[in-house]
C-alpha cells in the first residue's frame, strides 16, 4: 500500500510539471520572448540563491543532528590512543576544506544571480589575470602544506620504530576469500617462522615451519573465535594476505592497513577502552538507547549490543562481507588468563602425525609437565573412586621403544617412568601391572615374546629406581587386544602401547 501511495505521489508530481511548463510557455506567449528570457533569467537566479541557502542549512543541521553517531564525535572517540591524533588530522582537513566548500558554494549560487542578463547589460571578457591566478594557486598551496606536514608529523609519531626492550603482543592477521586467520604468539612469546611451500590445505594453511621451535606453541583462533587485545598494552600486529589484496579494518581504533599477497605490511597500536568502557560510553547517547534490531522494539538497545570489530575494508570478492570478525578489548589481567587457556595449534593437530617432524625425537617441556599432571590425575581418580565407573588402565602415552627392539628409548621414555615411580611412592599401597601390546604385524607368537620383553623392560626401569618387585606385574599381551585397526598406520601405531592397570590400591 505504501509503494502505490508513493507512485501515485510521483505521477502527480509529474502531472505538476508538466502542466507548469504549458503555462510557462503560454506566459512567454504572451508576454514575447525577450521580456519572458530576462523574468526567466531573474526567477531562476533567485531559485538557486534560495537553493543555495537551504542546501547550506541542510549541511549544517545534519552534520549537527548526526553528529553523535559519526567518528570522532559524542560517543565515537577512539578506542586508540593514536586515534585522537588521526581525528584531529581529520577534523583540522574538514574545517579547511569546510571553508573552501562554503565560500565556493555561495559564489556559485549567488554569482547565478548577480551576473544574470538583464536588459542592457554586456560581458566582460578577460584571458589572464596574473594576481587571480596567484591568489588561487598560493592560498590552497599554503593550506595543502599545512595539512601534510602535520600529517608527516603525526605518521613518525605513530609509525615509531618499536624499542628492544618495549613490551608488546605480537599477532599476525593472514587475509584470504573469505576470512582471517588470527595467530598469537604462546608463552615464549614469539610468533615462528612459516614458508608459502609448507601449506598444507586443511592441515598447515599457514605454512608454519614445524622444525622452528617458536612455531610449535603458537596459537591460531578459528574462525568464529573472538579477537582478544589486552587494554592498555602495546599491540603489534603483522598483516598479510594468501589470495587478493584485503584491508586489515579497525574502524574504532583508527587502524586501517592493507594486506598485500608476499608484502607484509604492520601496525602497531594501544587500546585504551575495553568493550565495556565503550559500551557504557554510549549508553549516555539516545541515540544508541533506540532498539538494535528495528524490526523488532524489544530488541535489546543498540549500547548493549556492541561490539569492536575487524573488517576487510576492500572489495575482495562475493563473500567479501564474511570477512568480519568480533573483537574484545578486556583487562591487562582477564586477557592473561584467556591466553593461558588458548591451546597450541601444533600440540592440537599436528603432534605426533606424519607431519609432525618431532615424533618420536624430543618431548618439549610443555608436554613434559601436562603429562605429569594428567597421569596422576588419572591415578588419583581411579584410586578415589568407589563406584566402579572410572577404568583401571592408564596408556601409558610416552613410553617409547627402539624400533623393531624390546630396548628402551630412555631418553623420551624416562620422564613417563619417573613420574609413575614418584606416583608410587606417594601411593605405597598401590599394586599395578605393566601391560604390553602390539600391531598385528608379523607372527603372533613373536609380537607376543616383543610385547612381554617391553612390558618386563619397562618394570626393570622402575624396579631399578627403587619400587619393590612385589608391587609390579609385567606382562605381554602381544596383538590379542588392539584399540583400533591394523589396517592403516595409524590404527597400527595405536595399538603398539604399553598401558599401566592397577591391581589393588
Amino acid at each position: 500500500m505504501i509503494y502505490l501511495i508513493a507512485l501515485a505521489i510521483i505521477v502527480l508530481l509529474a502531472i505538476v510539471l508538466i502542466q507548469i511548463g504549458r503555462i510557462s510557455d503560454l506566459s512567454d506567449r504572451i508576454k514575447g520572448e525577450e521580456v519572458a528570457e530576462l523574468d526567466n533569467n531573474t526567477t531562476q537566479g533567485k531559485a538557486m540563491v534560495a537553493f543555495m541557502v537551504a542546501f547550506l542549512v541542510f549541511c549544517i543541521w545534519s552534520a549537527w543532528h548526526y553528529k553523535n553517531v559519526m567518528f570522532g564525535f559524542g560517543p565515537l572517540t577512539s578506542a586508540s590512543e593514536h586515534g585522537f591524533e588521526l581525528d584531529w588530522i581529520f577534523l583540522i582537513t574538514l574545517i579547511f576544506t569546510g571553508i573552501v566548500f562554503v565560500i565556493t558554494h555561495i559564489l556559485l549560487f549567488w554569482y547565478s544571480y548577480r551576473y544574470r542578463k538583464v536588459k542592457g547589460s554586456t560581458a566582460k571578457f578577460f584571458a589572464h589575470d596574473t594576481k587571480l591566478e596567484m591568489i588561487w594557486t598560493a592560498i590552497p598551496a599554503v593550506v595543502m602544506t599545512i595539512l601534510v606536514a602535520n600529517g608527516l608529523v603525526a605518521w613518525n609519531r605513530i609509525f615509531k620504530p618499536i624499542g628492544p626492550d618495549q613490551k608488546v603482543i605480537n599477532i599476525e592477521a593472514t587475509g584470504y576469500q573469505f576470512a582471517w586467520d588470527i595467530r598469537y604468539p604462546g608463552p615464549d612469546g614469539k610468533l615462528g617462522n612459516k614458508d608459502y611451500r609448507n601449506i598444507i590445505p586443511g592441515v598447515n594453511d599457514l605454512g608454519l615451519d614445524w622444525n622452528d621451535e617458536a612455531a610449535l606453541d603458537d596459537i591460531i583462533l578459528a574462525g568464529s573465535d573472538k579477537i582478544v587485545f589486552a587494554k592498555d598494552s602495546t599491540v603489534h600486529v603483522r598483516i598479510t594476505a594468501k589470495d587478493v589484496l584485503h584491508n586489515f579494518y579497525l574502524p574504532h581504533f583508527r587502524l586501517k592497513m592493507d594486506a598485500v599477497p608476499g608484502i607484509p605490511t604492520s601496525f602497531t597500536f594501544r587500546p585504551i577502552k575495553t568493550t565495556d568502557e565503550y559500551k557504557e560510553e554510549l549508553r549516555k547517547y539516545p541515540e544508541f538507547q533506540t532498539p538494535s534490531d528495528p524490526k523488532d522494539p524489544t530488541s535489546p538497545p543498540r549500547w548493549e549490543v556492541f561490539q569492536y570489530e575487524l573488517a576487510c575494508a576492500e572489495l575482495c570478492g562475493k563473500g567479501h562481507y564474511s570477512m568480519r570478525r568480533i573483537v574484545d578489548v578486556v583487562p591487562r589481567s582477564e586477557y592473561d588468563t584467556w591466553i593461558k587457556g588458548q591451546k597450541s595449534f601444533y600440540f592440537t593437530n599436528i603432534r605426533n602425525t606424519k607431519y609432525d617432524p618431532w615424533k618420536g625425537k624430543k618431548l618439549f617441556a610443555s608436554e613434559i609437565e601436562s603429562r605429569a599432571v594428567e597421569l596422576k590425575s588419572d591415578i588419583d581418580a581411579f584410586v578415589n573412586d568407589n563406584s566402579g565407573s572410572v577404568s583401571r588402565t592408564i596408556l601409558l602415552k610416552h613410553i617409547f621403544y627402539n624400533t623393531g627392539s624390546s630396548s628402551l628409548n630412555d631418553n623420551l621414555s624416562r620422564y613417563e617412568l619417573d613420574n609413575l615411580v614418584k606416583i608410587l611412592n606417594d601411593k605405597p599401597n598401590l599394586r599395578v601391572e605393566l601391560a604390553g601390546h602390539t600391531d598385528s604385524v608379523g607372527d603372533a607368537a613373536s609380537n607376543m615374546t616383543l610385547s612381554q620383553e617391553r612390558a618386563q623392560k619397562a618394570m626393570d626401569y622402575l624396579i631399578a629406581k627403587g619400587i619393590s618387585s612385589s608391587r609390579l606385574v609385567a606382562k605381554g599381551y602381544g596383538q590379542t587386544e588392539p584399540i583400533d585397526t591394523n589396517d592403516t598406520e595409524e590404527g597400527r601405531e595405536k595399538n603398539r602401547r604399553t598401558e599401566l592397570r592397577i591391581l589393588s590400591k
